[in-house]
């Protein structure tokens, strides 16, 4: 079985901030997927970003910066 490792997730208000999320990690090197929400924290679009938790304030800053809404940012094991 895979041991699980802590993970930063954001969680956004629609599908169209999750792309531009994607675009942006990618252009600013933070690695990371998109990943369907965990049914344990709330979601509007169903979609989520995943990333290492080292890029959590890396993240915060970006998506504050490129004015791009989020529900929350997320510490969880994945």
């Amino acid at each position: 079985m895979r041991e699980k490792r802590s993970c930063v997730v954001v969680t956004f208000y629609t599908t169209a901030e999750a792309m531009a999320t994607k675009k942006l990690c990618k252009d600013k090197n933070i690695t990371g997927k998109l990943i369907s929400a965990p049914r344990a924290l709330s979601a509007d679009c169903g979609i989520a970003w995943c990333s290492d938790i080292v890029y959590r304030d890396i993240l915060k800053n970006a998506l504050t910066e490129a004015d791009i809404e989020f529900v929350g940012l997320h510490e969880i094991l994945i």
